[in-house]
């Protein structure tokens, strides 16, 4: 028996409630990797050419965790 078909056989014992978790990792695995890697490049892109003076500004974690409360 294939890898494929040893698959598809398992498939059919997970119970529905968990079909989800099953197509979201396959299609993970599956995505698109050159249309991922463009869509990060856009992202770099777009940031570096953003004109915020603040884009580079840092902030500790204790700063963030005083202003969203969590101290």
């Amino acid at each position: 028996m294939s890898d494929r078909e040893r698959a598809m056989s398992l498939l059919e014992s997970v119970p529905d409630y968990k079909i989800g978790y099953v197509l979201a990792y396959l299609q993970g695995i599956t995505a698109d990797e050159e249309a991922d890697d463009a869509f990060c490049e856009r992202m770099i892109e777009r940031y570096e050419n953003d004109p915020d003076p603040e884009k580079n500004k840092t902030y500790s974690l204790e700063a963030c965790k005083r202003e969203w409360g969590l101290d």
